[in-house]
């Protein structure tokens, strides 16, 4: 693809500036779009794309924004796992996107790059681009909420384009944008909406990073077993440069795929954010200590779910499936082991001499 303009959206966010610092140094010519703040409590999918497409004032700013733009990336979106009002995080999770959709499509966009979380997948044992969801908290509820709709978007447009009258065309009930400078928009025009699930991303200045370098140089470091586990936890690096890889694919995208994994297992990104051997503790302790955690949280309105699904990742590690990215020779450079180091250096603990290299 051809580096016309790219716009980044939320580009002043962790995961967006890491972004725009990896396209800058590609190359690009690109340009920052400041994210609006919504809120809505709207958890129907198909209720939720009509109250966006309701929005035309956000709607005409956004598009205005898009005008001969080639491709956007939204990376904008509210980090928040333990998070319990919905309003915020589904308007900026689920309702933004569709928005963000809708006026790409309008102003003739080729491509759409949504960075979304993992966290949509639940506890399942492989990280995969299925469409089924499995949230387990608000934060992953909307999320979910936001992919759900995406490909419902995703669909209509390209059914509709191919009849002739895809949105934004002359021959669409739905007009072009901005309104009061429409661009021409062909009526077989579908903007290609393709979804990224970040995996469990670390980056300098990351409060999840210090925290977990803090737990990791601490006697609760452990795992369950002896056996090595792949684990999810990655870089910001690997993913912004995994993200530079998608956008710029010259090939059909798939609607969903996956982080690639950074080769990090249970043990190692402990040794690397602690600098000490966790401990091996029995699995079957392990599990029931994570049964026993849902089971209270549950009691508890579901408060703790998300500390016990951190515990149980942990232990236990996920596997990734990132197989069409491999088939695709998409791999980003593996950083993890440097970003977990640093994180365990920021905290001014004392280096252990085992862990010298």
């Amino acid at each position: 693809m051809a580096h016309a303009t790219w716009k980044v959206i939320g580009a002043s966010g962790f995961v967006g500036s890491s972004i725009l610092a990896r396209l800058a140094s590609e190359g690009v010519t690109l340009e920052a779009v400041e994210a609006p703040r919504l809120l809505t409590r709207t958890s129907d999918p198909d209720k939720l794309i009509a109250e966006a497409r309701s929005l035309e004032g956000i709607i005409d700013t956004l598009a205005d924004s898009f005008a001969g733009c080639d491709l956007v990336i939204n990376a904008s979106g509210l980090a928040a796992p333990d998070q319990e009002d919905l309003a915020p995080l589904i308007g900026a999770n689920a309702l933004l996107p569709i928005i963000i959709a809708i006026a790409a499509q309008r102003t003739g966009v080729r491509r759409v790059i949504h960075i979304s979380s993992a966290a949509v997948l639940g506890a399942a044992s492989v990280l995969t681009p299925t469409e089924e969801t499995y949230p387990f908290s608000a934060y992953s509820f909307s999320k979910a909420l936001g992919e759900e709709a995406l490909l419902k978007i995703r669909s209509f447009v390209e059914e509709t384009a191919a009849q002739g009258r895809a949105p934004g065309s002359e021959q669409s009930e739905f007009p072009a944008a901005p309104s009061y400078a429409p661009v021409q928009v062909a009526k077989d025009h579908a903007v290609e909406i393709c979804i990224i699930r970040a995996t469990s991303v670390q980056g300098r200045g990351r409060r999840t990073t210090q925290a977990f370098a803090k737990i990791a140089s601490s006697p609760l470091a452990s795992v369950a077993g002896s056996a090595s586990r792949r684990t999810p936890v990655s870089s910001n690096y690997a993913l912004a440069e995994f993200v530079h890889m998608i956008a710029a694919f010259e090939g059909e995208l798939p609607a969903i795929v996956v982080q690639p994994w950074e080769g990090a297992t249970t043990e190692s990104v402990l040794v690397d954010a602690g600098r000490r051997q966790p401990i091996h503790l029995p699995e079957a302790l392990c599990r029931a200590a994570v049964s026993a955690g849902y089971k209270v949280s549950e009691l508890l309105g579901d408060r703790l779910t998300g500390p016990v699904r951190r515990v149980e990742v942990m232990w236990f590690g996920q596997d990734i499936d990132d197989s069409w990215a491999r088939a695709h020779g998409l791999i980003p450079q593996a950083r993890v082991q440097e970003v977990l180091r640093t994180a365990h250096s920021s905290l001014g603990s004392k280096r252990d001499r085992k862990f010298s290299d």
